[in-house]
């Protein structure tokens, strides 16, 4: 692991513990109404945690962690990051933050979610809510 995606996954785990916490209590939100373990509609499961993110001041909070996170990295931005893309996106697996630094692109995945995929191809894929949200740190 290179010192960037270390050095990036301990300010996240250490300083920003509260941020997995909301994303983890908004994605519990989205999926309590199921009557499965599961949703074939990935449309509400992004819309809905982008929603719940939004409404609890999560996702205004998400570019200052990324901020945070590259500076302890011991990189600069080129640009300051807002709630939107290229910065963040909420997908249907959760929140993904970027950003370009000198090595590559760092990459944080708050995965709430986790895509299950149907053997038939004429199925649709579903979504099933993981036990947390699961931290996942990469340079590309």
């Amino acid at each position: 692991m290179s010192h960037p995606v270390r050095d990036a996954r301990r300010r996240i785990q250490t300083d920003h513990a509260s941020i997995i916490a909301g994303i983890d209590t908004c994605a519990d939100a989205v999926a309590d109404p199921w009557d499965t373990s599961r949703t074939t509609d990935s449309h509400a499961v992004a819309d809905g945690l982008r929603r719940l993110l939004e409404e609890t001041g999560i996702l205004e909070a998400l570019p200052s962690v990324l901020a945070d996170v590259v500076e302890a990295a011991g990189y600069d931005l080129q640009a300051r990051p807002v709630a939107g893309p290229p910065y963040v996106v909420v997908t249907s697996r959760g929140p993904v933050l970027r950003a370009t630094i000198d090595p590559g692109r760092l990459v944080i995945r708050f995965d709430a979610f986790e895509v299950v995929r149907d053997s038939d191809p004429d199925r649709p894929s579903a979504y099933r809510r993981l036990d947390g949200t699961q931290l996942e740190v990469s340079l590309e």
